[in-house]
């Protein structure tokens, strides 16, 4: 199995959202959970952007779609 070589914060970064790990952790709190059958870039909290973006890092690269499963896993 290929690690990531990025991190949590920087997938927060991208999504211009603060990406300390206590911002990160605030967000999930915050957001969590989602409906079980809503797909991540489907909740109603991301912008449009935000939710573009998401779906684009799925399905070009590995390292972000590892990313995106686990903020996926945590919201869920």
């Amino acid at each position: 199995m290929e690690h990531s070589t990025h991190q949590f914060s920087e997938l927060f970064q991208q999504l211009g959202l603060p990406s300390t790990p206590q911002a990160v952790q605030s967000f999930i709190s915050a957001h969590a959970p989602i409906p079980a059958a809503m797909r991540l870039e489907d909740a109603a909290f991301w912008s449009a952007s935000q939710a573009r973006l998401l779906s684009e890092l799925m399905l070009q690269d590995a390292d972000w779609s590892a990313l995106v499963d686990q903020l996926n896993a945590a919201l869920h």
